[in-house]
């Protein structure tokens, strides 16, 4: 199944079902919530699940462009994208847990043709603050499902990004990657794959840690269209699923880049391409930074092999690929247009390593870096920990003084 087609079966699903489609959002969060960027689907509806009445009711679905940068150094691997989409429903103080998931079941094995056999469960099993989900445990226990009961797994936010705001118990499906029949259970085995993650908001977390019950009771759920379209297609990563097809085609002929540094290279230009849609531009802060990051990455791993090398190479094809996928193109907002902004950044990050050769030459630099020599070269010339070392030679090669470096 395509993801046009994955993307229309979910939405027209959820229609049927009293959902009201909402229009996703750019990476740009609404003014004071205090992410970079759009980081799920929740972020531009926050006041409506804290009781806000919404113009178009209490049930609805959309599809919503993302970006995390928690997330940038798993990329290469399977399964994580800088920039995806998320598919997302919600109910605001209508339906509870069991409902979302019962119908998250039936689109999964109805509607897409999932094989309930592949399918596992996580529910919240309960902790110090509040009791198990006992509602979702129950319903996949019904529906035949397998299910495992963990803590901190299964609450969002959990508790590596426990933020302030809306949260509460949640319950993620997995489907099985693996060759040959379904083994262990996800948290014993990572070819247990998550698709989809349907959160009950039940409390508000207060800056001290705190949980207060929120007015009304909310489901939010979160299916990333990448991931499960690969499955749904039998690859072996989102890198190739179908939305990839025009990159896995002519980046490799442009560069001969192993599978991790091509996966990187795709990630981060088609990511630089939409922050740039969305009215981002390199900066030395902020989102600025995020995207300057994602361009001096592709250009450290592209030139590793290859000085001459260069992101003005790119075709325009693939960027208007990507401009067109995520409706961003515009008279203002061309492929060319692009491709010339990725190229002056590309001239920046020549001036900057040029400039760290010759800092790196010093003999104060020749002999092993400590965390104050990083701190000392990012805070005096700018200099980014990844970028020192791409410049510095293997180790038992370097020679005080040489300016080789």
């Amino acid at each position: 199944m395509r993801t046009e087609q994955l993307v229309r079966t979910f939405v027209e699903f959820y229609e049927e079902r009293g959902h009201r489609r909402i229009t996703g959002s750019t990476l740009l969060p609404p003014p004071g919530d205090p992410v970079l960027f759009t980081t799920s689907g929740m972020h531009p509806l926050t006041p409506y699940l804290k009781g806000r009445p919404h113009p178009l009711g209490r049930r609805l679905v959309n599809v919503q462009r993302c970006l995390r940068t928690t997330d940038l150094d798993e990329v290469g691997d399977t399964t994580h994208l800088t920039v995806f989409e998320m598919l997302g429903t919600w109910s605001l103080g209508d339906y509870e847990g069991p409902a979302s998931l019962e119908w998250g079941y039936e689109l999964l094995t109805e509607g897409l043709g999932v094989d309930p056999g592949l399918l596992h469960a996580t529910v919240f099993g309960g902790d110090e603050r509040t009791g198990p989900d006992t509602a979702s445990l129950e319903l996949w226990q019904g529906l035949g499902v397998p299910v495992e009961p963990t803590a901190e797994d299964n609450w969002w936010p959990n508790g590596s990004e426990g933020t302030v705001g809306p949260c509460g118990p949640d319950s993620e499906i997995f489907l099985w990657s693996g060759d040959g029949p379904p083994q262990s259970t996800p948290t014993r085995d990572d070819r247990w794959v998550e698709v989809w993650n349907h959160v009950t908001m039940t409390h508000h977390r207060l800056g001290d840690g705190a949980l207060v019950p929120l007015p009304q009771r909310n489901v939010d759920t979160g299916l990333g269209l990448e991931r499960l379209a690969s499955l749904l297609q039998g690859k072996p990563s989102v890198f190739a699923c179908d939305l990839f097809d025009p990159w896995r085609r002519l980046v490799p002929a442009l560069w001969e880049l192993d599978e991790p540094s091509l996966r990187l290279v795709c990630d981060h230009l088609r990511s630089a391409v939409v922050i740039l849609g969305d009215g981002v531009r390199p900066a030395n802060t902020g989102r600025g930074y995020v995207l300057r990051r994602l361009v001096r990455r592709v250009l450290t791993a592209l030139r590793r092999d290859d000085p001459s090398r260069s992101v003005g190479d790119l075709p325009q094809e693939l960027v208007r690929h990507t401009l067109d996928h995520f409706r961003q193109e515009t008279r203002e907002m061309r492929p060319e247009y692009v491709l010339r902004m990725l190229r002056e950044e590309e001239d920046r990050f020549g001036r900057l390593m040029e400039r760290g050769r010759q800092v790196l030459a010093r003999t104060r630099f020749q002999g092993p870096l400590s965390e104050e020599d990083f701190h000392y070269l990012h805070n005096t010339h700018g200099l980014p920990r990844e970028l020192i070392t791409s410049l510095l030679p293997p180790p038992g090669r370097r020679v005080a003084g040489s300016g080789n470096s």
